[in-house]
């Protein structure tokens, strides 16, 4: 029990909050190395250790042990590496949440190649951008017709592009993965010298949105699965041999934070439903049928199965519910306390990092508060002079030490971006520009961001993209972007607009341009409320004054 832990971990278990953070280790090897550390590791001392329950709309199931993994990314491994992908070489995964991304990411991990998740909301533009910001070389995605369309008319515009697989399906003038990988042997020799990886190597890059400009391609080195330790052990709390759910697809961070690298570190089992779509109720269904035993959703999620009978459905199985993506609203968790009889455990963090502030399992949860701050991050809220605040006063959200001890887990900078990599991650601490305020007890509350990106339904979305894309239409002069409030989602995409001459406002023009917008980038950013005025309130030096607009609409900062 506890194999894989233990040799990273020389200490696992602890007797309080503060005995964990203060004693509270990772050790990282100099070669570590996911899919061989891991995923063979498992399937050597236990091979029939489950590693993967997968379920869909169409009724079909599929178990999968640690062994099947290995031996499927093996084949995998040995199928890319005949195309030429090898150490450093970027690869993008379209997948969902289809079972074969969990196949594929840990064959690039033994080929030392450089895996991109994304989503498959991605529009041709989306995806010609970060083939050519990142210098793609393989497209591996889900045969979907939205998704492939939108990397054909891609391709011309990304040369770098050599080779796109289609998995679980046939598309024509696509390679087919299954028959690449039918004939293919079921081992993988670990690769040596140059060949093979150090711990400080790149293997992932996620694209984050901020405040201004295109998304971010942010890098993670090899180190990075034993960083989700803290993720997964200590906050979600799985169990090894049991099953835990995260509701995310392959696309975003969040299945890097609970689908793949510290569940199977610490032995769990993940379920993954791949759902045509959400539905409250076939979630919950789910959640009963399965006897799941931990976990995790964003906020938005919890508050629509708020809206059906939860009651009506045995949850007892479930030991830890957790939340992450957005702040959680203080009267959904006592809510779902009300019908479940279990606390909601909210955690906080970035597509940059691991679990940075949660509720760890010594840590009675506190509605509104996200918890107490991590170990081996060095979390501390500092003013704009880079000094630490009080208690009761708001800093913004730093990682230090940086120089002392780098953390497992933590990006290492900007793909390709070396100034905005030694600007951001290059002195002694790293400012997430996430403001919160700290009790006496040491709980930590958000306040909120301290620019003008969006959270909604545990997506970030940055105003920057989203006006981008409304200003391209005729009748659009300016406008801008902003949160709005919602009783279900909690915030939503609203755009202030200001229509050229000739325009005038409609509900059929609304339709017409949230239309626009999601054909324009990723369809989840169209703005659910427009609202036309004549002017924009502005600075006198002519910046927009976003934040005037949001308090108007109720939401202080």
């Amino acid at each position: 029990m506890d194999h894989i832990l233990k040799k990273y971990c020389p200490r696992i278990e602890f007797d309080s909050y503060e005995d964990f953070y203060a004693n509270f280790k990772i050790n990282v090897p100099s070669d570590f190395n996911f899919g061989f550390d891991v995923v063979d590791e498992w399937a050597s001392v236990e091979p029939e250790k489950p590693a993967l329950l997968w379920c869909n709309d169409a009724g079909e199931e599929r178990l999968f042990t640690f062994t099947d993994i290995s031996r499927l990314s093996n084949r995998t491994a040995n199928a890319f590496s005949k195309l030429g992908i090898g150490k450093g070489d970027v690869v993008m995964c379209i997948m969902r949440r289809r079972w074969e991304y969990w196949v594929i990411a840990s064959a690039l991990c033994k080929l030392g190649a450089i895996v991109i998740p994304a989503s498959l909301q991605l529009t041709t533009h989306d995806i010609e951008y970060r083939a050519n910001a990142c210098q793609v070389k393989m497209m591996v995605c889900v045969d979907d017709d939205y998704v492939c369309s939108q990397v054909e008319g891609a391709l011309d515009a990304s040369q770098s592009i050599a080779y796109i697989v289609c998995a679980a399906g046939k598309r024509e003038g696509w390679l087919s993965f299954d028959e690449l990988i039918a004939d293919e042997p079921d081992s993988f020799m670990r690769p040596t010298g140059d060949a093979g990886v150090t711990s400080k190597d790149i293997m992932l890059i996620y694209f984050t949105s901020g405040t201004t400009g295109n998304p971010k391609p942010v890098m993670h080195n090899f180190a990075h699965p034993l960083g989700h330790i803290l993720t997964a052990k200590y906050w979600q709390q799985v169990r090894e041999n049991c099953l835990h759910m995260s509701v995310t697809d392959s696309g975003w961070a969040k299945f890097g934070w609970g689908k793949i690298y510290g569940q199977w570190i610490a032995g769990a089992t993940i379920f993954c439903y791949d759902m045509d779509k959400f539905v409250p109720t076939k979630l919950l269904q789910r959640m009963q049928d399965y006897k799941l035993t931990t976990f995790c959703a964003p906020p938005t999620m919890y508050r629509f199965m708020l809206q059906e009978d939860v009651a009506a459905y045995d949850l007892s199985s479930i030991q830890n519910f957790a939340t992450a993506g957005e702040p959680l609203n203080a009267e959904v968790t006592i809510k779902w306390e009300k019908l479940t009889g279990k606390k909601i455990r909210e955690g906080f963090g970035q597509t940059e990092g691991p679990v940075l502030v949660a509720t760890y399992p010594w840590i009675e949860p506190k509605p509104g508060s996200m918890g107490k701050p991590s170990p081996l991050l060095n979390i501390k809220l500092l003013d704009d002079d880079g000094f630490e605040v009080e208690d009761g006063e708001e800093g913004a959200i730093c990682i230090t030490g940086l120089k002392e001890a780098y953390p497992p887990g933590l990006f290492v900078g900007y793909y390709g971006m070396p100034d905005a990599t030694e600007e951001t991650v290059g002195g002694e601490y790293y400012n997430l520009h996430d403001m919160a305020w700290r009790e006496s007890q040491g709980y930590v509350s958000f306040v909120g961001r301290n620019d003008d990106v969006i959270k909604c339904s545990g997506y970030r979305i940055s105003p920057f993209e989203v006006e981008s894309a409304l200003v391209k239409h005729d009748a659009v002069i300016e406008c801008a972007v902003t949160a709005a409030p919602d009783p279900i989602r909690g915030l939503v995409v609203k755009a202030t607009v200001v229509l050229a001459s000739g325009y005038t406002p409609s509900p059929e023009l609304t339709k017409e341009l949230q239309t626009f917008v999601k054909k324009e980038t990723a369809p989840y950013k169209y703005p659910r409320i427009v609202e036309y005025v004549d002017e924009l309130p502005k600075t006198i030096g002519g910046k927009i004054k976003r934040k005037e607009i949001r308090m108007e609409d109720g939401i202080t900062e």
